[in-house]
């Protein structure tokens, strides 16, 4: 009988498919950095932007333009307080009189002059429509940070709404830590810009550093560009008690991000973002010195870690070299892109850490260029459109494998050269299977003593293929699912070590590794190097890395995944198509066949329902903040569609897997192919309801 697994990806909730019969489930554990979900335990042996409408407030006097009092600022016309004024989800009474609101504080509180002028443009212009965009809904502090684009006004990413984002976690951070004082944080940087408006990541980073500086506090500020698993492992390393990266990852050249790790290294979780949002809110006047980044030059509080972070991490990583004599006689070629980000240097150091010979980098890519010239999405999840540069260097110089970094280089794509000359891009669940196989059979052959395997852990996401379940199970070590996002697996990460367990490997499917536990995070720079120790190994065997997962399927059972997009911006339109679904066969009805395949079990994560509990409730955490449905069904396969926190995109999870043995994975295929056909047909209705499709 085929077993199943399957979910769907986000950087904000989470879902899973329900557990086996042999699955106990742990109790909430309690933990500093908020309050951690109840994981899936397996016992040894068996992410877009969220705005909200900024709350209506009467502008102070002294926010006010001279001369007036509740009036638009000149040139905003079109109305009186009480009046309607178009909005994202509508207007309604009192519109202008906020508009007028935001935009006058604005005028007061922005010192950038090009955001300024661009505002007093478009009130001279009597542009309200884009004026409604720029200040019609303030950016929310998820546990994601926030990300948005670069420009003026309160829903987008600039020099004021960082130094009030700052403001507030630092307020916050104060009320939580007495000693913050004496520890201090960390902020860092990518190489972003965005030369209309003036902001770049390395300007907010320094914003925010003057921020902290100007009440006391330590910062531990870059000098220059990092990956942003530098910043977890500058707070776990330098034990500070939070960590700032101005970030938009792989997101388009015109955004940009604010992630915020807590003191024990990994990603804040609730309910910190409420408590930061909350500060963020009391605390939206720029304080005295808040526009003065000179404040921070020659400030004894202000500290450079880069030079000894960059050798200490790289001493750490050298722990997890298995085979050095390979990796210098290894004839494998590697090319490696940054795709115009920050991880060219850093994936050179770890190769020589390594004793490899250096990759070959991709030259019109290695360098950081904030307008990512060369890809359309400088996300190297997106498959073989991001990797044609690497592809062309890697057949001249006859390389075999192709490493590929996202611009802040917490991700990893890779790619093989096949025996037919066609480059295979593997999929985030491939890589997760031959990266899990690989630290587990590396790790076994140090520890021969098979009683170690009782604390051994390996993590993945809800949204991922089970593979690591299946290898746990028949090789004796606990796998645990988490919520979806390495902000979950960081923190449960931790919290097993602090149990005194070994936490070899934790991934999700979107190209995330955390292969070294020293960053309880995801880590672009070890997975490459990681990788090419593995395919450099496999090599002395005559073997590739598809033999090798061919050879993982074969013994631990095929787990045949697909998953994709629809692009949709329209809010009202995503949430009708979640509540016909669960309106489906009639009012709370959720449908019970997807075209002739059968359903046999429903979790709705935002609703909290979960029809394979006794008492038809949830046991992961819910959010009717985020959409998310899990669908079983009687094949074995489970598919979950949902809402992604970071981009305008509803997606599918799917997964079918097979028991050990020579099973027909093109059989398999054919099966998923149908399923998610039906899926796509019945369940999305992409001319219905207008849906883009995934590009190819």
């Amino acid at each position: 009988m085929r077993a199943a697994s399957g979910a769907f990806k986000e950087d904000v909730e989470d879902s899973a498919p329900s557990a086996p019969p042999h699955a106990t489930r742990r109790g909430r554990a309690g933990y500093p950095g908020g309050a951690l979900p109840r994981a899936r335990h397996f016992p040894r042996g068996r992410g877009w932007l969220r705005s909200r409408p900024s709350p209506p407030r009467p502008a102070p006097a002294s926010a006010r333009p001279a001369g007036r009092t509740s009036s638009p600022p000149p040139g905003l016309g079109g109305g009186s307080a009480g009046t309607a004024a178009a909005a994202p989800g509508g207007g309604g009474p009192g519109m202008d009189t906020r508009l007028d609101q935001e935009t006058a504080l604005w005028l007061r509180w922005d010192k950038n002059p090009l955001t300024l002028e661009s505002v007093k443009q478009l009130i001279a212009e009597g542009n309200k429509e884009e004026l409604q965009k720029c200040f019609g809904a303030r950016m929310e502090f998820g546990t994601a940070g926030l990300r948005a684009a670069m420009g003026p006004g309160i829903s987008r990413m600039n020099d004021l709404t960082i130094i009030q984002t700052t403001q507030g976690f630092c307020r916050y951070l104060e009320k939580q830590f007495s000693d913050l004082k004496q520890r201090g944080v960390v902020i860092s940087f990518d190489a972003r810009a965005h030369p209309a408006s003036g902001g770049s990541s390395k300007r907010f980073a320094r914003l925010a550093a003057t921020t902290f500086i100007s009440q006391g506090i330590p910062v531990y500020l870059f000098s220059d560009i990092t990956p942003t698993p530098f910043v977890p492992y500058t707070v776990s390393h330098l034990k500070l008690r939070a960590g700032i990266m101005i970030t938009a990852s792989h997101n388009p050249k015109q955004d940009n991000g604010y992630k915020v790790y807590w003191d024990n290294g990994a990603q804040i979780i609730s309910p910190h973002d409420k408590g930061i949002s909350e500060a963020i809110e009391e605390n939206l006047e720029p304080w005295p010195q808040a526009w003065d980044d000179s404040i921070i030059n020659g400030s004894p509080l202000l500290h450079d870690p880069k030079a000894s972070i960059t050798k200490d991490y790289f001493e750490d990583l050298k722990k997890y070299c298995f085979h050095r004599s390979v990796n210098r006689e290894t004839k494998v070629k590697f090319v490696h892109t940054s795709v115009h980000g920050v991880g060219h240097d850093f994936v050179q150091s770890a190769f020589k850490a390594f004793d490899f010979a250096p990759p070959e980098a991709v030259p019109e890519q290695k360098n950081p260029d904030p307008e990512f010239p060369t890809v359309k999405y400088p996300n190297p999840e997106e498959g073989k459109g991001v990797l044609t540069l690497s592809f062309a260097l890697a057949d001249k110089t006859k390389a075999k494998i192709v490493l590929a970094n996202d611009p802040d280089a917490d991700r990893l794509a890779v790619a093989e050269k096949q025996d037919s000359g066609e480059w295979r891009v593997f999929s985030g669940n491939e890589l997760g299977a031959l990266l899990g196989w690989w630290l587990f059979t590396s790790w076994k052959e140090k520890n021969q003593d098979h009683s170690a395997l009782k604390d051994t852990y390996m993590l993945s996401s809800t949204v991922s293929s089970k593979i690591l379940r299946a290898i746990a199970l028949k090789e004796g070590f606990h796998f645990e699912e988490t919520l979806t996002g390495f902000k979950w697996m960081g923190n449960r990460a931790k919290q097993l070590i602090d149990q005194g367990k070994n936490v070899l490997f934790a991934f999700e499917e979107a190209i995330g590794y955390m292969c070294c536990p020293f960053v309880l995070d995801k880590d672009g720079v070890s997975a490459a190097v990681i990788t090419a120790e593995l395919a450099s190994f496999l090599a002395t065997k005559n073997l590739s890395l598809s033999q090798q997962l061919k050879a993982i399927y074969v013994e631990y059972g095929y787990h045949i995944t697909k998953a994709s997009y629809f692009i949709c911006h329209d809010q009202g339109t995503v949430k009708k198509l979640f509540e016909n679904l669960r309106n489906y066969d009639g009012k709370n009805n959720y449908p019970k066949t997807c075209g002739k395949f059968e359903i046999s079990g429903i979790r709705d994560l935002t609703t909290g329902y979960d029809d394979s509990q006794s008492d038809k409730k949830a046991v992961l955490p819910t959010s009717k903040r985020s959409q998310m449905i899990t669908f079983t069904f009687a094949n074995g396969g489970v598919a979950t569609i949902r809402t992604s926190g970071t981009e305008p995109k509803i997606k599918y999870y799917s997964e079918l897997c097979a028991p050990p043995g020579n099973s027909d994975p093109e059989q398999l295929k054919r099966e998923l192919n149908e399923l998610v056909s039906a899926i796509e047909e019945h369940f999305f209705q992409p001319q219905t309801y207008n849906l883009q499709p995934k590009g190819e």
